[in-house]
């Protein structure tokens, strides 16, 4: 098809609003970009189509409505010819908590429950609202969908979602574990099964997804069985600037001992702990993977932290699929990081992983496939596609599908 529909995707983040046109049945990516630093003096939306970057200057009043409306404008501009081609919008939506299991088409209701679940997602659910009654208003001819980060893990069973507090507070507030990264690890699925030439009910994968935000995932034969992250992303592995799994009794001492308000906790836990916490330098992997090699001790240890750490993990998902098809990486970190994914399984011995050093090296910057070597567990890396996934289920609903 020389001209096939597209979808528009968005991705509203707190400080940021990214966006991408894509051919739902292809994955190719027609246009992309994104506003960066919104709210503050370096704001710019950047943007790349028919292969060539441009760039705009954003005031500090700018907003993810602002932004939506400029986009407008270019759709009716410089972008013309992307625009008589969009069937839908996708919206990326970090917590539908037990409301939404799959993706769905947005209307009054959907909006409700979307904001019934912001006291779960307080940083993410409000900024993905406003961007929604944004392109509501921008695009009212077109059919919008909202993909739910948590939506993959409502397959969880009871055993693996729920915390063990009073069994009220799970009844009459929610609380218990979610999961993120969804859209990231149902792709990672689905793309494994067809590398490994197998079909998906057939996998068994420990999904790594490793960025500034990292989660792992437990998927057996197509479905989420357990994941790292919980109620919160902050649970689970050490991120860029969070801090993962620890003692609750700490944030009592926080509090008492050390008389932390519950805005510097969040503060703390949030932004100023991970990889950027135990090195004191950074919560970029390629600056720490470079001072630890130049002899930064503290960059040394935060990527010890970080790979052991998820080492556990992978050896605890072992548990609930009992045989393993293969482990994957993706991510930035995942990704790309040669070193990451040799010290990780390197701890590992004991599972009989395996990297081939050449082909670890060489799989990287967009590339994909297996690096470990022949007759050992399959270890693969793949480049996560959480926007064709976004693209394909806006696609299938606003066409009239299931």
């Amino acid at each position: 098809m020389a001209n096939p529909d597209l979808v528009l995707i968005l991705n509203c983040g707190s400080s940021s609003l990214k966006f991408a046109a894509l051919d739902p049945g292809s994955g190719k990516e027609f246009l992309c970009g994104q506003a960066n630093a919104l709210g503050g003096a370096a704001a710019k939306l950047i943007w790349r189509y028919r292969a060539q970057n441009g760039a705009q200057k954003l005031s500090r009043d700018d907003d993810d409505t602002t932004v939506i409306r400029a986009l407008v404008d270019r759709f009716d501009g410089q972008w013309s010819e992307l625009k008589n081609r969009l069937i839908a919008i996708g919206h990326r939506v970090v917590h539908g908590g037990e409301l939404f299991a799959s993706s769905v088409l947005i209307d009054e209701e959907v909006l409700s429950a979307i904001q019934s679940c912001c006291e779960l997602a307080p940083l993410h659910n409000p900024v993905a609202l406003q961007g929604i009654q944004a392109a509501l208003a921008a695009f009212p001819q077109l059919p919008q969908v909202a993909v739910f980060d948590t939506a993959f893990h409502q397959s969880m069973p009871d055993y693996a979602y729920l915390y063990a507090l009073p069994y009220r507070l799970y009844q009459e507030h929610h609380i218990r574990r979610y999961g993120m990264h969804g859209s990231s690890h149902r792709y990672i699925s689905e793309r494994s099964a067809q590398l490994l030439g197998r079909p998906t009910p057939e996998v068994n994968i420990i999904s790594a997804h490793l960025g500034n935000g990292a989660s792992i995932a437990a998927i057996k034969g197509g479905y989420s069985v357990d994941t790292s992250m919980g109620l919160t992303p902050l649970e689970g592995l050490v991120m860029g600037t969070r801090c993962g799994d620890l003692d609750p009794g700490l944030l009592l001492y926080l509090g008492r001992t050390l008389n932390y308000s519950l805005g510097e906790i969040e503060q703390l836990l949030n932004r100023e702990s991970g990889l950027i916490g135990l090195s004191g330098l950074s919560n970029d992997c390629r600056a720490l993977e470079q001072a630890a090699e130049d002899g930064h001790t503290g960059a040394r240890l935060a990527l010890e932290v970080f790979c052991y750490r998820l080492a556990k993990y992978i050896a605890a998902y072992t548990i609930p699929l009992h045989r393993v098809t293969a482990l994957v990486f993706t991510g930035g970190i995942g990704e790309n990081s040669a070193w990451v994914r040799d010290r990780t399984t390197a701890w590992l011995n004991g599972l009989a992983y395996q990297l081939d050093p050449a082909l670890n090296e060489k799989i990287r910057f967009g590339a994909e496939g297996r690096i470990s070597r022949q007759n050992t567990p399959e270890v693969l890396v793949i480049p996560t596609r959480e926007d064709w996934v976004i693209a394909k289920d806006t696609a299938q609903l606003a066409r009239g599908g299931d």
